[in-house]
C-alpha cells in the first residue's frame, strides 16, 4: 500500500488513494503533523515538545515524546509502505517519505514550475487546520503558510498582468477570509475585483476591512491598501461635482501619522473622556507617543468639531515652559481677533479667549504641558470641564468612532506630569507598545518585503526599542534611509548596549533627547540617585535598595523616587506596602551614560557593593527561616549593608513572600556581581537562594545561576564559594535534572568525594559532613549497604562533633535508607530520630520529608493504615509549603499503598505524581510513578499500556543508576512481557533483574 498525506488543510492520510482514519490519540496526530511539516528534516525531542505540547512543554517530559513516537511507528507500520519510515537516533526523529507522498512536496514542485493555479488548487484550508496538538505560532507552520501566501500573491500579480483577474480570485478570496488582517492579501483581492469590473464590491470590502482593523487592532489600513482604495475612489467619483466651500476655520492640528499603530484602549478612553465633557490628560515617558496619540485621536474626532481645531506646543524651543500669554495671542488671532486689539495682560487674554470660544464647537490640543499653572489660562470656560462626573450618554458601540460632544469646546492635554490638581481631568497613562503593535509600526514605516524577509530581525529590533514608539520610528527611519542594509545589521548594532542610544538617532529625532527634558529639571541629589540606580541590572527594586545604592536614608530615597516618577524617568509597579520601581531599558542606559560621565569608577563600584550588600543582608536572614534542605549555612566575606532593625523585621515578616518578590533581583544581582568580579557577593547571593528555589521548584534558576557563578569562583580561586555552590549543584542535578548519559546515582559518588575534598581544603567540617551524606546515598543506591552505613556514620560523627544538627538529621536519614534493603525496623528507628531532629531545629520542610519516609516504611512493613496516616499528613504539609517535590513523593507512596490494598484511588494518585514529575523533570519520581501505573495496567489486563509505562520506567531507572529500583521495574516488565505473549523479551528482563539484585528487595528513595 502506498501512503499519501495532506497537510495543506486538515491532516489527511490515504492508502492507495483511499482515505484512512487518523490515529485516535490527538498527540499522535500532532506528532505526525509536526514530522510532515519538517519535510524529512530531523526534529530534536525538545523541538517536538514545543511543536506538539506548546504552552504545556515545561510540564511534559521527554519520555512523552518517546512513548508517542513508539506508538506512531506502530500505527504507520500497519500500512506496510516501506517508503514511509519513522527514523530516530539520539538527536531526534524524522519521517522519510517519497517526494510526492505529501501535498506540500507536490505544491513546491508545481510552484517551482510556475504552475501556481494548479499548486494552489491543492490547498484545502490553513495548514493542518483543526489539529489541536500543533502550535500554530511555530516557525514550521508559519513558514509553510508563508510559502502559500507568496504563491497566492504571485498568482494575483500574474493574473492582473495577463488581464485574467477572475482566475486568481478564488484562491486570494479564500486566503483573505482566513487572514482577516493580512493587508497585502486584501489589497490584492481589491485589485482583482476592480480589474474584474466589480469596483463597488471592492469598495464594500475595503470598508469592512477598515472597520475590522479599527475595531480589533485600533489601526487604519496601511499604505498599500489605502492606495488601492484611493484609486477606486478616483474611478468611482470621476466627473462628480464638488460641494460648496465653507468659511475658513482654524485647522492647526499637526498631520496625523499614516503609520500610527496600536493604542486601541487609549483611543477609546480619550474619546469617552471627551464625550463626558472632561479633559483627557495623556501622560507617559519621553518618546512613548503622547503627542502621536493626541494628534491621531484629535483627527479621529475632528469631524465633531466643525468650527476649528487649535494646537499649541507648550514646551518652548529651549525646552522651558512656553508663556501661556503668547500661546493665547496666537489662539486669539486664529479665532479671528484683530492683532491690534489683543489685550496685554494674561487674565484679559484668557477672558477674551473664553468669550470667542462661546457657542463654537472647537477642539483644542495642548501638547507638552508643564504644570497646572501654565494650563489653567488655556482652558475654555465651559463648566463641564471643571465638573467631574458630568452626565452624558456614552456610546454603546464597541467600535472606535468619533463621539458627539456634549459641550461646544473640548480639550486634549499631553504632559509628563499627572496634573491631577486640575478638576475635571482624567489621566490616560501610556506604557510601552506590546510586541505585536511595535512590529506593526515598524512594518508600516518600512517596505513590506523587507520586514517579511527578516521577521526574526524585525521582532528583535522592536524588542530592543523597548516598545517606545519613537525608538521604533527612528529605527524604521534609519532602515528606510539605507535600503541596502539588512534588518539584522541594525538589530546587531542595537544589541550593543553602549551604542544603543547613539544608534537610535535619525535626523532631528533622538530617543536620548526625550529623556533629557525630564532629567534637566531634577535637582542634583535626585540626579545622583538616578545615575546610581541605573547601574543595577535588577529588573525592579524596592525603596530600601535605592537607599543602599545612594547611601541615603530610606525616607530620602523615597522622595527621590517620587521625583523620578514625576519626571517619567522611573516607573512604579505593585501596590502599597509592596511598591517597587523599574527602569525602562533605554532609560536605564541613559542613566548609566550619566553615571559614567559624572561618577568615578570607585563611586560606581561602591554603589553596587552597597546594593548587593543590602540584598545579601536580607537574603541571609530570610534563608535562615526557610525550611529547606538541612545543609550547613556557610557564608563568605562579602560586605553587608545593614538596614534598620525595624525595617528588616518588617520586610522579613514572611521570608518566603520576601523571596517571591526579590528572587528575580537576587538572581540578576548574583550574575551582575559575577560579571563585575565581585565573586564573594555573587556566590553568597546565589547560595542564599538555594533553599527557596528547592521549595518552590525553581530548579532551572538554581542550576543555571550556580553554574554561572561557580565558573567565576574557579577563575578567582575562591575555594569556599566553589565548595558551597558545588554542594547545591549536586543536590539539584541529582534529584531533578534529566539524565545526561551518566548513571546519576553512580556519578553521585565521585561528585560527593570531589565535594568532600573541596570542603576539607577550606577546613569546613560541617560541609564535609554534608558531602559524606551524599556519598552514602550513592552507595545505598548501588546496593553497597555496609559501605553506605560506614560513610553515613562517619557523617553523623562529624556533624555531632561540630554542632551541625541538620547534618545529624540527614545522616540518620541516610542510615535509614541504607538499612531499608534488609532491616525495616532499624530503618524506622533512624527515621524516627530524623523526625525528632527536624522538629528540634524547626525545619518544617525536612520534618515533612521525615514523615514521608516513615509513612513509606510503615507501608512496606505491612502497616498500611499507619502509612496512610503519615503520608496524608506529609502531603498536607508539602502542599502548605507549595513544595512540588515533597508533594510528588507523598502521592507516590500513597499510590503504592492504595495499589497494594486494591483501593481505586491508586491510579489517579499515581497520575497526579506523574504529572508533577514530568513538569519538573523529577527523574526519580517519574520512574516510580510509571512503575506504579505499569503495575496497575498489568493487573487490569492492559498489557500494551503496561509495557509502555514499564519500558519508560526501566529507561529512566537505568539513567538514575539505582539498582534495586531498576531490578523491581525489570521484574514487573518481565511479567508484562509474559502476559503479552513475548517470552524472549520476558526472559531477558528477568535475567537482568536477577543479576542486579540476587534477591534484594525494594528501598526508600528521596533526596536528603
Amino acid at each position: 500500500m502506498r501512503m499519501t498525506f495532506g497537510l495543506l488543510g486538515p491532516l489527511t492520510v490515504a492508502a492507495d488513494s483511499t482515505p484512512q482514519p487518523l490515529p485516535r490519540a490527538t498527540v499522535l496526530r500532532g506528532l505526525l503533523g509536526a514530522l510532515l511539516l519538517a519535510e524529512g528534516e530531523q526534529l530534536p525531542v525538545g523541538r517536538l515538545l514545543e511543536l506538539v505540547w506548546a504552552g504545556q512543554a515545561d510540564r511534559i517530559g521527554r519520555g512523552a515524546v518517546h512513548t508517542g513516537m513508539s506508538r506512531l511507528r506502530t500505527w504507520l507500520g500497519r500500512f506496510g509502505d516501506e517508503t514511509v519510515v519513522l527514523e530516530s537516533d539520539a538527536q531526534g526523529y524524522r519521517l522519510a517519505t517519497r517526494p510526492d507522498a505529501v501535498d506540500l512536496g507536490r505544491f513546491r514542485a508545481l510552484a517551482a514550475a510556475d504552475a501556481l493555479a494548479e499548486a494552489l488548487a491543492l490547498r484545502r484550508g490553513p495548514v493542518l487546520a483543526g489539529l489541536e496538538r500543533v502550535n500554530r505560532e511555530d516557525p514550521l507552520v508559519t513558514a509553510v503558510e508563508g510559502v502559500v501566501r507568496t504563491a497566492a500573491l504571485s498568482l494575483a500579480q500574474g493574473s492582473l498582468a495577463a488581464g485574467e483577474p477572475r482566475s486568481a480570485l478564488p484562491a486570494l478570496t479564500s486566503l483573505a477570509e482566513e487572514h482577516p488582517f493580512d493587508e497585502p492579501v486584501h489589497a490584492a483581492v481589491l485589485q482583482l475585483l476592480a480589474a474584474d469590473g466589480r469596483a463597488a464590491e471592492a469598495l464594500r470590502r475595503f470598508q469592512a476591512l477598515r472597520r475590522r482593523l479599527s475595531d480589533e487592532l485600533g489601526i487604519e489600513p496601511g499604505t498599500q491598501v489605502q492606495n488601492v482604495f484611493l484609486a477606486l475612489l478616483a474611478h468611482d467619483h470621476q466627473g462628480l461635482p464638488t460641494g460648496p466651500g465653507r468659511s475658513p476655520v482654524p485647522s492647526q492640528l499637526p498631520p496625523d501619522l499614516p503609520d500610527f499603530a496600536g493604542r486601541d484602549h487609549h483611543i477609546r478612553l480619550v474619546l469617552d473622556t471627551l464625550a463626558d465633557g472632561r479633559v483627557p490628560v495623556i501622560t507617559g515617558m519621553g518618546g512613548i507617543g503622547k503627542t502621536a496619540l493626541a494628534v491621531h485621536t484629535a483627527h479621529r474626532a475632528a469631524a465633531d468639531y466643525p468650527d476649528g481645531r487649535l494646537y499649541a506646543d507648550l514646551r518652548g524651543a529651549d525646552a522651558s515652559p512656553a508663556d501661556p500669554a503668547r500661546v493665547l495671542a496666537a489662539f486669539l488671532r486664529a479665532l479671528g481677533a484683530d492683532a491690534r486689539e489683543i489685550p496685554d495682560s494674561l487674565d484679559e487674554r484668557s477672558a477674551l479667549y473664553r468669550t470667542l470660544l462661546t457657542g463654537r464647537r472647537i477642539l483644542v490640543l495642548l501638547d507638552n504641558a508643564a504644570d497646572e499653572q501654565q494650563l489653567r489660562p488655556l482652558l475654555p470656560g465651559t463648566p463641564a470641564h471643571f465638573s467631574p462626573g458630568h452626565p452624558t450618554s456614552r456610546p454603546t458601540s464597541t467600535t472606535i468612532a468619533p463621539t458627539t460632544p456634549t459641550t461646544p469646546t473640548a480639550v486634549i492635554v499631553t504632559s509628563r506630569a499627572a496634573l491631577t490638581a486640575l478638576p475635571g481631568t482624567r489621566l490616560v497613562d501610556l506604557g510601552e507598545l506590546d510586541a505585536a503593535h511595535a512590529q506593526t509600526l515598524l512594518h508600516r514605516i518600512l517596505d513590506d518585503h523587507r520586514v517579511a524577509a527578516e521577521p526574526v530581525a524585525a521582532a528583535r529590533i522592536a524588542e530592543l526599542c523597548g516598545g517606545i514608539p519613537l525608538a521604533v520610528r527612528i529605527a524604521g527611519a534609519r532602515l528606510a534611509a539605507r535600503p541596502r542594509w539588512t534588518l539584522a545589521r541594525l538589530a546587531g548594532l542595537l544589541h550593543d548596549e553602549r551604542r544603543r542610544l547613539d544608534e537610535l538617532t535619525a535626523g532631528d529625532l533622538a530617543v536620548r533627547a526625550g529623556f533629557a527634558v525630564g532629567h534637566a529639571r531634577l535637582p542634583e541629589p535626585v540626579r545622583r540617585t538616578f545615575r546610581l540606580l541605573g547601574l543595577l541590572d535588577a529588573p525592579d527594586f524596592a525603596s530600601w535598595a535605592a537607599a543602599a545604592v545612594a547611601d541615603i536614608p530610606v525616607a530620602e530615597a523615597e522622595r527621590h523616587l517620587e521625583e523620578l516618577i514625576d519626571a517619567q524617568l522611573l516607573q512604579e509597579t505593585g501596590t502599597e506596602p509592596h511598591l517597587r520601581y523599574r527602569f525602562h531599558d533605554l532609560v536605564r542606559l541613559y542613566a548609566r551614560e550619566h553615571a559614567e560621565a559624572s561618577d568615578d569608577p570607585t563611586e560606581r563600584s561602591a554603589a553596587l557593593e552597597r546594593a548587593f550588600g543590602a540584598w545579601l543582608w536580607l537574603a541571609e536572614r530570610a534563608a535562615d527561616q526557610i525550611p529547606g534542605p538541612c545543609f550547613a549555612p556557610i557564608h563568605g566575606p562579602a560586605p553587608r549593608h545593614p538596614l534598620p532593625p525595624t525595617l528588616t523585621a518588617t520586610l522579613l515578616d514572611d521570608p518566603m513572600a520576601w523571596f517571591d518578590t526579590e528572587q528575580p533581583a537576587l538572581n540578576t544581582s548574583a550574575r551582575q556581581a559575577t560579571t563585575l568580579r565581585m565573586v564573594p557577593a555573587a556566590w553568597d547571593l546565589a547560595a542564599c537562594q538555594e533553599k527557596y528555589c528547592d521549595v518552590r521548584g525553581l530548579y532551572d534558576d538554581w542550576r543555571t545561576t550556580n553554574l554561572t557563578v561557580l565558573q567565576a569562583c574557579r577563575a578567582a580561586s575562591d575555594h569556599r564559594g566553589a565548595a558551597v555552590l558545588t554542594r547545591g549543584l549536586i543536590e539539584v542535578t541529582t534529584w531533578t535534572t534529566p539524565a545526561d548519559g551518566t548513571q546519576t546515582m553512580v556519578a553521585l559518588h565521585d561528585r560527593a568525594h570531589h565535594l568532600l575534598r573541596l570542603f576539607e581544603q577550606v577546613r569546613e567540617p560541617r560541609g564535609s559532613a554534608d558531602a559524606l551524606v551524599l556519598a552514602a546515598w550513592s552507595l545505598a543506591a548501588q546496593g553497597r549497604e555496609q559501605e553506605a552505613l560506614a560513610t553515613a556514620h562517619r557523617a553523623l560523627d562529624l556533624a555531632t562533633a561540630h554542632d551541625h544538627p541538620g547534618g545529624r538529621a540527614r545522616a540518620h536519614q541516610a542510615i535509614a535508607v541504607a538499612h531499608s534493603e534488609s532491616d525495616l525496623d532499624r530503618t524506622i528507628e533512624h527515621l524516627t530520630e530524623t523526625l525528632r531532629l527536624a522538629r528540634l531545629i524547626g525545619n518544617t520542610r525536612f520534618e515533612a520529608t521525615a514523615i514521608q519516609f516513615l509513612g513509606a516504611a510503615h507501608g512496606r512493613a505491612g502497616r498500611p493504615e499507619r502509612g496512610l496516616e503519615l503520608l496524608t499528613h506529609a502531603l498536607a504539609m508539602a502542599r502548605s509549603l507549595q513544595d512540588s517535590y515533597a508533594e510528588a513523593f507523598s502521592l507516590l507512596y500513597l499510590a503504592a499503598i492504595h495499589a497494594a490494598t486494591g483501593d481505586t484511588r491508586a491510579r489517579p494518585t499515581a497520575e497526579a505524581a506523574l504529572s508533577i514529575a514530568r513538569r519538573f523533570d523529577m527523574g526519580h519520581h517519574l520512574a516510580q510513578a510509571l512503575g506504579i501505573l505499569g503495575e496497575l495496567d498489568l493487573t487490569a489486563g492492559d498489557h500494551t499500556s503496561a509495557i509502555a509505562h514499564l519500558e519508560e520506567s526501566v529507561l529512566v531507572w537505568r539513567a538514575r543508576g539505582w539498582r534495586s529500583f531498576l531490578a523491581t521495574a525489570l521484574r514487573t516488565l518481565g511479567r508484562a512481557y509474559q502476559a503479552a505473549g513475548l517470552p524472549e523479551s520476558a526472559a531477558r528482563a528477568l535475567a537482568e533483574a536477577r543479576e542486579l539484585t540476587a534477591g534484594s528487595g525494594d528501598s526508600l528513595a528521596h533526596e536528603g
